[in-house]
């Protein structure tokens, strides 16, 4: 092992993938990552590398003075009271499209709101949900967090993000067009948001899980779907999804990004982060929504 810096593996990377999205606990991680590393020493060094770090988080600033930035709420389903943290640029002169930003299973974060804030200055409306609010929001602690998703249903968590989408379009200063953009469990919540949700405007979803086929018919959304060629779980399920959204007709972009992990978006995990694919997924995305929500 360098003496600098531990050498992360692709073995330890998909170790870390077991844990955060399929059957490890942390326990069963760490006995996997000391073997993976050759000592408990090393397997410790290396785990803060593979997490997100939230002080990382910020690439624009909470109190950057091109924004306006507050904590709102709005009714969900079932009488569930959804909690959101919204963005907007300050000097807009004309209503502006919105995205609702829907974070990974770690649930709304540091980063994910850094997320809501470059989207703002880009020219949008940016509405980072948090969508445990039915279940008290999210907590500090990630292991926690991602335990709470299991008890999520996703009839009402399409449901919530219907309810963020015409909250969104109603806002001051909104032109009443709204896209969705969704990181890992994100991404897998706009593409069902493009499948029970007729008046979004277009959805862009990194390395989600892909809606089953014959739900396929009723998206409307333009769809952007972002991918990392290393992530063998997710893109599994690439060929059906593109077959299906061939077969309909629909309006579609899918880029696979090679050599690149799961997560390469998220900047606050140094090992699977990958800046290069990253700042172009993010151009592309950009353009997509000044193409469809202006």
């Amino acid at each position: 092992m360098d003496n600098e810096r531990p050498k992360i593996t692709q073995a330890m990377i998909n170790a870390y993938d077991d844990y955060t999205h399929l059957h490890l606990d942390r326990r069963r991680f760490m006995e996997r990552l000391t073997q993976l590393a050759g000592s408990g020493a090393a397997a410790a060094a290396i785990a803060p590398m593979l997490a997100a770090n939230g002080a990382k988080a910020d690439q624009i600033p909470a109190t950057d003075d091109r924004l306006v930035i507050e904590d709102v709420t709005y009714p969900g389903t079932k009488g569930a009271t959804m909690k959101a943290y919204l963005a907007r640029p300050k000097a807009a002169t004309a209503p502006l499209g919105g995205v609702i930003v829907i974070h990974e299973n770690r649930g709304l974060n540091a980063h994910i709101k850094d997320i809501a804030r470059r989207m703002a200055l880009e020219g949008f409306n940016a509405l980072a949900v948090d969508f445990l609010s039915p279940a008290g929001g999210t907590p500090a602690d990630e292991d926690q967090a991602r335990q709470m998703f299991s008890t999520l249903d996703a009839g009402d968590v399409a449901a919530n993000g219907e309810a963020s989408r015409a909250y969104l379009a109603g806002i001051k200063g909104a032109n009443g067009k709204v896209g969705a953009i969704g990181f890992c469990w994100g991404g897998g919540a706009v593409n069902n948001l493009a499948v029970k949700s007729p008046a979004l405007n277009a959805g862009v979803a990194y390395y989600g899980a892909q809606p089953k086929a014959e739900d396929v018919p009723t998206i409307k959304a333009p769809l952007m779907l972002h991918y990392g060629g290393l992530d063998e779980r997710i893109n599994a399920g690439i060929p059906a999804y593109r077959e299906a959204l061939e077969k309909n007709g629909k309006t579609f972009e899918i880029f696979v990004y090679e050599g690149v992990n799961h997560a390469f978006n998220n900047d606050t995990s140094a090992a699977r982060y990958d800046k290069t694919a990253a700042d172009l997924a993010w151009s592309r995305t950009v353009a997509f929504f000044k193409k469809y929500l202006a």
